[in-house]
């Protein structure tokens, strides 16, 4: 139930001994083949630490160990990297767009990313070592049985959000073991329950952001009061524990038996068909909970509360802020945002999570494309009074829509661009705060506006009377991408010396900005303003211009049909926002 627990702690008073201290447990699991055809074959990762390899023919990432201290406490990470082999037969491919010649015969992996976390509070007991060490076993052996037969259930309440995971190229979950003040403030925060509970499972999954990673979710226990409940119904606290894990994954899966008696029985239903299968001692919890209040249990508070609450199946995103481009990545190849990709971007503001635009763009130009699916404007993403990354970096935007950065380029870097415009004959625009000025017409010029959504450029009869009274922000050349390529950026790259820079978001068009700025420097900048750190934003683009932006953010997404400056420094690769999000 946690938003990788470090973004669900954030609005909880810090704790004055917020110290991080972890214990690294290095057991290792045997490598050994399960002979169980339907499960897939994949890789379990509990790791500490950052790690980049290639996986897939893809750039993969392993999150960061949680820190789960911000107001509540330590948490000590359990598990180094390991490898548990498993068949994989009858999970469906990711669609690929390579030739089929060039695809891999062989099945592809899933990795599965578990973090098994002790939180600091509890005690150094070697009773809940063993079991974190067994649950690292244990966790990922439940989530494929909870996997197996999902692309193919019957099951009439389950939300279908997560139908098949052979779609993606990993998971991800985290379990977190903790005591009841720990849970009670979870609860506390988030229920507005102020008391303990025993389990508290949290989806991180917004099917509509088409990533190739599943973020599952967390799963939160209460050792103290898994530790009385297996008293009270005569098990050892790892056959209550597993209980609680089976319960827990199974709302993340989209199970919840709080809708409907019918929902109630299939979700009871799936709980003892896992626990069977796993070999697991005790009933599901659904049972035990009837159970109890059948028997007037002590605990008939917690059963009645179960049943009322689902056992917390929230939803809240890793990421509060995610920083996004425009062109060839919230944009299709017609400019437009797709039906599918603005439902995506509703979804994830729904969420509570902050899209911001980044872009080469002026405001009005985004502001008229996000206005054509319902996302401009007070309520939408981006409006005159919200912040935004503007014309390359070149204009930045903070709180309220008002101006807090501004960059102009040199005049005498214009003059000799305008000069150059007319002797060859070659369309120039220049962008001056919300207005496009150029020196004679071209279909070139008007497609800017027509296309593009820029503000219709104004030709200007000279350069001087262009020049005069206005600060230019950026010059765009506009021709072909082999004209672009083979004579505008050889010639202007040199041209510019060390008073400009050039720069492409698309083929055919060659941008001139002053030297220095970019969007990752304005972004950082709009970031200190607000008051967001790095590891609060998601950052996603395509293109040579996005590649600063990119690598500042905790999470960087590169499309795989982007520039190969962007894919280097991305933590991710993937078919999104454009392809992703199914935009067509």
């Amino acid at each position: 139930m946690l938003s990788r627990i470090t973004l669900l702690l954030r609005t909880i008073p810090p704790h004055p001994t917020s110290s991080m201290a972890a214990r690294v447990l290095r057991g290792a699991l045997p490598s050994s083949t399960v002979a169980t055809s339907s499960l897939p074959r994949s890789h379990l990762v509990s790791s500490a630490s950052w790690d980049s390899t290639t996986i897939f023919g893809r750039r993969k990432f392993n999150y960061r160990s949680l820190s789960f201290a911000r107001g509540l406490g330590n948490v000590n990470v359990i598990g180094k990297m390991e490898t548990l082999a498993v068949s994989r037969r009858e999970y469906r491919k990711v669609r690929s767009r390579r030739p089929a010649a060039a695809r891999k015969s062989k099945e592809r992996e899933l990795e599965l990313s578990v973090q098994i976390c002790i939180e600091e509070q509890l005690p150094e007991d070697s009773e809940i070592l063993d079991i974190a060490e067994m649950l690292r076993l244990n966790v990922p052996m439940a989530m494929k049985l909870a996997f197996d037969g999902l692309s193919n259930s019957t099951y009439k309440t389950r939300d279908t959000s997560i139908s098949d995971v052979g779609c993606f190229e990993s998971v991800e979950l985290s379990v977190l073991l903790c005591n009841d003040e720990f849970i009670r403030k979870l609860n506390r925060e988030w229920r507005g329950e102020d008391h303990a509970t025993d389990v508290l499972s949290m989806s991180q999954h917004i099917p509509e952001l088409k990533l190739p990673i599943l973020m599952l979710g967390d799963i939160v226990i209460s050792v103290e009061t898994a530790s009385r409940q297996a008293e009270e119904r005569g098990h050892t606290i790892l056959d209550e524990i597993r209980i609680l894990l089976v319960h827990g994954l199974l709302h993340l899966l989209g199970f919840d038996h709080e809708l409907s008696d019918e929902a109630e029985e299939e979700m009871e239903m799936k709980e003892e068909l896992l626990l069977k299968s796993l070999g697991w001692k005790g009933k599901g919890l659904i049972q035990s909970a009837q159970d109890a209040e059948t028997n007037g249990s002590l605990h008939l508070d917690d059963a009645d509360d179960r049943r009322r609450e689902g056992s917390l199946r929230f939803y809240k995103p890793k990421f509060s802020y995610i920083f996004c481009d425009m062109d060839g990545t919230l944009l299709n190849s017609k400019s437009h945002i797709s039906l599918s990709t603005a439902q995506a971007l509703k979804e994830a503001t729904s969420r509570g999570v902050k899209v911001v635009i980044a872009t080469g763009k002026t405001r009005p130009a985004v502001i008229n494309i996000l206005k054509m699916v319902d996302l401009a404007g007070k309520d939408g993403i981006a409006s005159e009074l919200s912040p935004g990354v503007f014309v390359q970096g070149l204009l930045v935007y903070g709180r309220q829509g008002r101006e807090i950065f501004r960059r102009n380029l040199d005049q005498n870097v214009c003059r000799e661009a305008l000069l150059y415009s007319l002797k060859h004959e070659v369309p120039l625009i220049a962008f001056s705060e919300d207005r496009c000025l150029t020196l004679f017409e071209h279909p070139l010029v008007d497609s800017l506006h027509t296309v593009y959504q820029e503000p219709k450029a104004e030709i200007i009869p000279s350069v001087e009377q262009l020049l005069a009274g206005v600060h230019i922000q950026k010059l765009i050349f506009l021709d072909t991408a082999e004209g672009v390529s083979t004579v505008l950026r050889p010639y202007w790259a040199e041209a510019t010396g060390d008073h400009a820079s050039v720069v492409q978001a698309v083929p055919d068009m060659l941008e001139i900005v002053p030297s220095g700025t970019s969007k990752g420097s304005a972004v950082r900048m709009l970031l200190d303003h607000l008051g967001i750190t790095p590891k609060e934003v998601m950052a996603i683009g395509d293109g040579e211009n996005d590649v600063e932006m990119l690598d500042l953010a905790s999470l960087g997404v590169a499309l795989s049909n982007g520039s190969e400056k962007a894919k280097a420094v991305a933590n991710v690769i993937g078919f999104l926002l454009g392809s992703m999000m199914q935009c067509s």
